[in-house]
């Protein structure tokens, strides 16, 4: 559906996209992912031809089909409904009253929206305003949407709901580009990119990308609260305190559970539980963020 070459971006001397090449295959959901600033916004304009490349190739299929798009920012109108919002989009995507409207029912049923057709736009809670933004880009019944951060700032449990909707989509056919800062949605992708300033890092699945993880992760309780404790330790190349856990990346789990355990022991630090476990994308990402793995192109 998506097939870019070397697509490079610069707005004065600021490199946004430097020679990215990514494939989207038809009925993927395909994660970008990157910290601020890494691009994945003019990348995502650029597929979505709001913006055009200084160099490369690019070539977007959709079927025939208008595909939708979905903006970073909430974009509709606030001063009027919901329902108000979808005949507007609906009318610049040429459909007519009749069509909008039954094809508006049918979406706002799987937005959960239907009882809400009245309210303003303003008046919606943050989920709410991402599921009407949605429900619009549904409106040409696209084969591909593209969704530039869709969850940002809003609440887990309508994050959750937002990615039940997409799975529905995908499961009836639809391909979906979407970006995101969360390590838990990048875990739902088919596939995810890496992007870090203006250039994509890896891609892969999931599961392939934590497999090719170079480091091993202990995940430790202890009577320390302290935040950096270990950051001393030669074994250990980098360590988190989240909740009442530590979590430590280091290149051998057996000989840096050995200096961990001899270390709490010499501080007198009284040692509850320690497990070795498996990395996360969020593991994933802070490695390839900090340029610790070069070597992770397809």
């Amino acid at each position: 559906m998506i097939c870019a070459k070397n697509l490079s971006k610069s707005f004065g001397d600021i490199t946004a996209v430097a020679e990215v090449s990514l494939q989207v295959q038809q009925g993927d959901i395909f994660g970008l992912v990157g910290p601020d600033g890494a691009g994945k916004t003019t990348l995502i304009r650029m597929i979505c031809g709001l913006i055009t490349p200084d160099s490369g190739g690019l070539k977007v299929t959709h079927g025939g089909t208008s595909f939708g798009y979905m903006p970073q920012k909430f974009s509709l109108y606030g001063d009027l409904t919901v329902m108000e919002n979808i005949n507007f989009y609906g009318a610049m995507y040429g459909l007519d009253r009749k069509t909008i409207t039954e094809r508006a029912d049918e979406i706002l049923q799987i937005t959960n929206l239907f009882r809400f057709k009245d309210r303003f736009a303003d008046a919606l809670s943050g989920g709410m305003k991402q599921k009407l933004a949605l429900t619009c880009a549904l409106l040409p019944r696209p084969l591909l949407l593209v969704l530039d951060e869709p969850t940002f700032g809003v609440d887990p449990e309508s994050r959750k709901e937002f990615w039940k909707i997409l799975y529905q989509l995908n499961q009836r056919g639809m391909t979906i580009l979407v970006s995101t800062p969360y390590m838990d949605e990048a875990e739902l992708c088919k596939k995810v990119g890496f992007m870090n300033n203006g250039r994509l890092s890896a891609v892969d699945t999931p599961r392939n990308l934590k497999n090719r993880y170079p480091y091993q992760i202990l995940e430790l309780k202890c009577a320390s609260r302290e935040p950096e404790i270990f950051h001393g330790l030669p074994q250990v190349l980098d360590s988190s305190f989240y909740g009442d856990k530590y979590r430590l990346v280091v290149r051998e789990a057996r000989a840096a559970e050995a200096a961990v355990r001899q270390f709490l022991q010499d501080q007198k630090i009284t040692l509850y539980q320690l497990v070795e476990c498996k990395p996360t994308m969020e593991d994933v990402f802070v490695a390839l963020a900090e340029k610790e793995v070069v070597e992770w192109n397809l």
